[in-house]
């Protein structure tokens, strides 16, 4: 090989590395819509984020860690092994949310993006991850309230805990399941607790009540009044305006959801049934802004990202066809 030949070969090497490092450097291209600074809104809670991962990470370690939900980290990352992150895979921190319609009082609780949203008046909103049911259990749809709350809670399982052998009651301490506090609801045997497996946050993992992390429920415990109104949802997909830009975010349906958290994976090919009617209701006179390959890819990958799908008013590059069937 010549001098000119190995040259040339060395600077195709070096390319094809510094191609293939930008390729796990940059997030997942269903971010790119978001990353413009957008105002604050009414409609959105938090900030996007991103986490360089290391070669002893794994997801299910890293959620509790980066403060978000286990299925809600592996929807906005897909192509990740959830146990083997290349080293230096820049992660998709899924740690902003638009809020769930209806009125926005007391508690308000998404099965549909795992997250709990509390409303104070004259307050900004707090979100949190939260664990749900596991699958052959439920958790209602439906509105409630706060009957009681407890520090250091003594658990007494039902039936079908104790069919999995635990004992008649469990005292307070780090083997209690609730945690450190409970919120009991006006549904019996459903709580709002903490818990001593913060793996568990951000899964299908409880046996119909809602599970937030340590310091999560800690923060809301003393917030929460008995009384205060709890409002249970299943919201996978949400709409909201931030400034003058329509925002959707699609998450994972509840059998996809469970699918994630069992397997890792996700086949991203059912988009929501009723996305298309729910954008036109939400752009309103706004509908020939709307971007509908964007709307079709959003609705199939289910990132649980906010993605803006309106292009600015006057844009020559607005796509005005309505979605495929």
């Amino acid at each position: 090989m010549t001098g000119r030949q190995s040259r040339s070969v060395r600077s195709a090497l070096l390319l094809a590395l510094a191609a293939l490092a930008c390729s796990h450097a940059q997030p997942p291209h269903t971010t790119r819509h978001f990353l413009e600074n957008p105002p604050p809104s009414p409609d959105l809670v938090g900030k996007l984020s991103f986490h360089e991962a290391h070669a002893e990470d794994t997801l299910i370690d890293l959620a509790p860690a980066l403060h978000v939900g286990y299925v809600e980290l592996l929807a906005a990352n897909p192509g990740v092994d959830p146990w083997l992150p290349r080293e230096g895979t820049r992660l998709v921190v899924p740690s902003v949310r638009l809020l769930p319609s209806g009125k926005r009082d007391g508690i308000v609780v998404n099965l549909g993006d795992l997250h709990l949203y509390y409303f104070a008046p004259g307050e900004p909103v707090r979100s949190y991850p939260i664990g749900i049911a596991k699958d052959g259990y439920a958790t209602p749809i439906g509105v409630t309230e706060v009957k009681d709350k407890r520090e250091k809670p003594v658990w007494v399982p039902g039936a079908s805990a104790r069919r999995d052998g635990y004992p008649a009651r469990v005292e307070p301490g780090p083997d209690n399941p609730l945690g450190e506090y409970a919120l009991y609801l006006g549904w019996p045997s459903y709580l709002i607790h903490g818990t001593n497996e913060p793996r568990g946050v951000g899964r299908h993992s409880s046996r119909g009540c809602i599970r937030l992390y340590a310091e999560d429920i800690a923060e809301l415990y003393p917030l929460v009044a008995a009384g205060t109104k709890v409002r249970v949802v299943n919201e996978p997909v949400k709409l909201g305006w931030i400034g003058d830009e329509l925002y959707l975010e699609v998450n994972p349906d509840p059998d996809q959801s469970l699918e994630l958290d069992e397997t890792g994976k996700l086949e991203r090919d059912r988009p929501p049934k009723d996305l298309r009617a729910r954008v036109l209701r939400a752009a309103g006179e706004q509908a020939s802004r709307l971007d509908w390959p964007r709307i079709e890819r959003a609705g199939l990958r289910r990132s649980g990202v906010p993605l803006r799908i309106t292009q600015p008013a006057g844009d020559a590059t607005v796509a005005g066809g309505p979605a495929r069937k």
